[in-house]
This record gives C-alpha cells, sequence and structure tokens, in this order.
C-alpha cells in the first residue's frame, strides 16, 4: 500500500489499542496501527532517575531518539509505573474501553502484573491481547534479541552484523497481522482473542528460502547466477537481478554476449564477462544501461 492510499483507507479507524511494548517490535507494529486509523496509546515505564532530557522509560529513547520520535509520532504516551496501585488502577479503566492490547513482556512478568490471559479474558471478554515474545511457548522466558534469533535461523554471515534488525522488523509486521485478525474474529464471533507473536518465528520466516534451499551457495540466487549478483564497477558497486531469461538475455547482448540458453548464466565464464563489462563502467552509465535496456540493476556506492 503506497502512503498516499494509506492514508486515504483507514481500515481500523475507531479500533483502540493499548501498548505496553518497549524497544522496536511493538512500538513499529504500533506506528502501522496508527497509520491503519486505530486509535493508539502507550502506556510505559518511568524514565530511570537522574536520566538525560528527552531519554523515557522505553530503551529505544536512549538508542535512538530519531527511531523513538518516528515510532510514537502520534501516539499518546504516558508514564504508567504498572508495580504500584495507582499504576494498576488506570490500567484497569483503561482496558474496559480498550480493543487490544499490545505488549513485549516474558509470559511471567505478564502474570506478576496481573495481565495473563485468563485473567485478562475474565474481565473483559471483548479485548484481545496480543503478546510479543522472543521465542515461543515454553521457550518464551528464554533471553534472545534480534540478533540470536537471527543466528539460529542460520541468517548470519561470517562476522559482520546484520544491515537491520530483521527479526525486530518482521515480528512487528506478524504482530499487525495478528491484531487484524483479532478485529475480525472480535467482530464475527463477538470476543476478544489471544495471539503469541515470537520473534524467532519471524526470523524463521524470513529464513524460509534459505530452508528451501533456494539461497544456498552456489544456487541460482545463492551467488550461481552470473545475472544475480553484486559486481564492483568503476566507481561503485551494482546489484544485478537479471534472473529471468528474458531479462538475461538482455544483460548478455548488452555485454556483447552471444546467448544461447539460460543455463549460461551458471556458467563461470558468463560470470567473467558480465564481470569485465561491468567493470569499467560508471553508477551513471549502468543507470542509463538498466532505462535503456530495460535491465533490473541498483548502483550502489563503493563500500
Amino acid at each position: 500500500m503506497t502512503i498516499a492510499t494509506s492514508r486515504r483507507v483507514k481500515p481500523l479507524k475507531g479500533v483502540r489499542v493499548l501498548s505496553l511494548s518497549l524497544n522496536l517490535p511493538g512500538p513499529a507494529a504500533l506506528m502501522r496501527l496508527r497509520d491503519m486509523g486505530a486509535s493508539c496509546q502507550k502506556f510505559g515505564p518511568p524514565a530511570p532517575l537522574a536520566s538525560p532530557k528527552g531519554v523515557t522509560g522505553d530503551p529505544m529513547s536512549a538508542y535512538s531518539p530519531a527511531a523513538y520520535n518516528t515510532l510514537h509520532t502520534g501516539i499518546r504516551t504516558r508514564d504508567v509505573d504498572l508495580k504500584t496501585s495507582k499504576g494498576q488502577a488506570l490500567l484497569q479503566r483503561e482496558l474496559k474501553k480498550t480493543d487490544v492490547l499490545l505488549t513485549s513482556f516474558r509470559p511471567s512478568a505478564l502474570i506478576k502484573l496481573g495481565l495473563s490471559w485468563k485473567s485478562l479474558h475474565a474481565s473483559y471478554p471483548l479485548l484481545s491481547l496480543i503478546a510479543i515474545v522472543g521465542a515461543p511457548a515454553k521457550r518464551a522466558e528464554e533471553p534472545g534479541h534480534d540478533l540470536t534469533y537471527l543466528a539460529e535461523n542460520n541468517l548470519i554471515t561470517g562476522l559482520d552484523l546484520p544491515a537491520t534488525l530483521y527479526a525486530d522488523m518482521a515480528g512487528a509486521l506478524m504482530a499487525t497481522e495478528a491484531v487484524l485478525q483479532s478485529v475480525l474474529l472480535q467482530r464475527q464471533l463477538g470476543a476478544g482473542r489471544y495471539f503469541e507473536v515470537a520473534l524467532s518465528e519471524a526470523a524463521a520466516h524470513l529464513a524460509l528460502p534459505r530452508t528451501w534451499g533456494l539461497t544456498l551457495p552456489g544456487t541460482m540466487i545463492g551467488g550461481g547466477h552470473a545475472g544475480y549478483a553484486i559486481y564492483p564497477c568503476h566507481d561503485g558497486r551494482v546489484a544485478l537481478a537479471a534472473l529471468e531469461p528474458h531479462f538475461a538475455k538482455r544483460l548478455c547482448l548488452a555485454a556483447g554476449l552471444s546467448w544461447s540458453t539460460a543455463d549460461m548464466m551458471m556458467q563461470v565464464k558468463t560470470r567473467q564477462a558480465i564481470a569485465r563489462f561491468v567493470a569499467p563502467m560508471s553508477r551513471q552509465a549502468l543507470d542509463r544501461l538498466s532505462i535503456e535496456h530495460d535491465i533490473p540493476l541498483y548502483t550502489l556506492p563503493k563500500q
């Protein structure tokens, strides 16, 4: 959905979401729910004593103020200490008019706060609970983070850190999906629902192409296909994605190679020829090549 379309269509208008989640997955999900028209509110813990200006009880405000501010634009936020009777009273009042509660605590912490699904459902039958956890079911108490879940699913290469927080952001999308499901089911069946969203399962979902063997080294999209690779060019790099035969043929003809069959793209000599063709070209020239020959590619600066 484009930004322009999302501004017009508000499928969650009138749905009230209360979030107790911190860091990235929950707030990223809340940001998307806000964009879908939901009325979003967040209760966060009070900031630690002597915290710098702008730092809240959410660690993200210290990790990256820019990220925190973006995630919470348009979200009503309030410092609430849920470990106090005053905080609990405020929470219970708010839950009476909430459709979906979003959390990111371990199950044991939810129980201590009186927020187990059993107790919530008994008190608020229409309320749905979306619980973001690290790993599912019995593993939900285990410590973990985005990096460990990616490693667990064979998504770490060498000693380099991943370019982004894949499991967290995929988990945010899954949490958003769970909210949508809960709203539909509540309207169909007249009762709230419980959904557990595990970041390890989000990473596992992202890893499916690798699990299936699609991206293993040497396979077509694992480095074996000469048209689906990253090459150095004169002033940077180029990500070529000429995977389908019609794109691969255009690339080969542009590089002065005689086209035979798609199998030629798996040959080392083809890769070497394309590398020689690309090496002296500028990013600007490659961008023109993409337009003139309808070849999918994207140029990048040098590392």
